[in-house]
């Protein structure tokens, strides 16, 4: 059963940063895509950033390009998401996922 735990979030103020962990368990972490994606209140979900199983060519969102990083350490089942510069529109309950296969999420709150 595939199992993901996020952990990360909080409150910041506009300009912070935060860095999002997701542990992995369940499935070979190694040989998927992982992704981060995103749901702001009364928003459907959006796709933030992806990273292959080797780490190589992440993609990202045009909104946060530029200021996040997606990274995993495969040696750990983890997946990281840095967030620089951070805005109030990046206010949302962030999940890692694989595929379709989603965590509970961790809330994000953005100050202005």
């Amino acid at each position: 059963e595939v199992h993901l735990v996020e952990s990360g979030g909080g409150l910041v103020q506009a300009g912070g940063s935060l860095r999002l962990s997701c542990t992995a368990s369940g499935f070979t972490f190694d040989i998927y895509a992982m992704q981060w994606v995103r749901q702001a209140p009364g928003k459907g979900l959006e796709l933030v950033a992806a990273i292959f199983p080797g780490g190589s060519s992440p993609t990202y969102a045009d909104s946060v390009k530029g200021r996040f990083t997606i990274s995993r350490d495969n040696a750990k089942n983890t997946l990281y998401l840095q967030m620089n510069s951070l805005k109030p529109e990046d206010t949302a309950v962030y999940y890692c996922a694989k595929g379709a296969e989603r965590g509970q999420g961790t809330q994000v709150t953005v100050s202005s």
